[in-house]
């Protein structure tokens, strides 16, 4: 027993840490060099406007593009993507996008009004809302000017996991069929 408690204590001395260290310092260097030590943590995924996953254009030729749908690890979908006006006149109509749930109000102009279907498991998904009724979702979008691209975002709760697509809806716009990613 004695012999066991001298090499545990032994193990904790000086040295240990720092061959911990070299190896951490290592292991980062090799991540590194292999290009994966920069992954981000984050819950929300960073939108990468190239990646077009849907695009349809809607009332008054304004294009949304899906760039991103992935699952967060609270629980929830991320839908994220642009407006784009590539007209010359600048649209101001945007009540449609609001929807017509009775939080409306407190969402103002947003895009409260998307919706994700779930066609296997046969469910609707609202976007979320805080504890004041306000949507997890881009608001204050009060047109889209001439040439503007204007970036949103909307939370839903997640399907099962083993959801693979979902339909994207959004009042005045086609709907449109996109990947649901991690």
């Amino acid at each position: 027993m004695a012999v066991a408690l001298a090499l545990a204590v032994g193990g904790c001395g000086s040295d240990n840490k720092g061959g911990k260290s070299s190896t951490a310092s290592s292991s980062s260097q090799s991540k590194a060099a292999s290009g994966g030590g920069q992954q981000s943590g984050t819950s929300a995924p960073k939108t990468d406007p190239t990646v077009k996953l849907a695009e349809s254009t809607g009332q008054g030729g304004i294009v949304l593009t899906i760039n991103s749908v992935a699952r967060d690890s609270g629980g929830f979908v991320t839908v994220s993507g642009q407006l784009k006006n590539p007209g010359s006149e600048n649209f101001v109509d945007t009540s449609g996008w609001v929807g017509t749930e009775k939080d409306v109000l407190a969402s103002g102009d947003s895009v409260a009004g998307a919706t994700l279907i779930d066609k296997v498991g046969k469910k609707r998904y609202y976007v979320l809302r805080d504890t004041g009724g306000k949507c997890l979702c881009t608001m204050g979008i009060v047109g889209v000017k001439a040439g503007q691209t204007v970036p949103f975002f909307a939370q839903f709760p997640a399907p099962p996991a083993g959801t693979k697509d979902l339909d994207f809806q959004l009042p005045t716009f086609p709907t449109m069929t996109v990947p649901v990613s991690g």
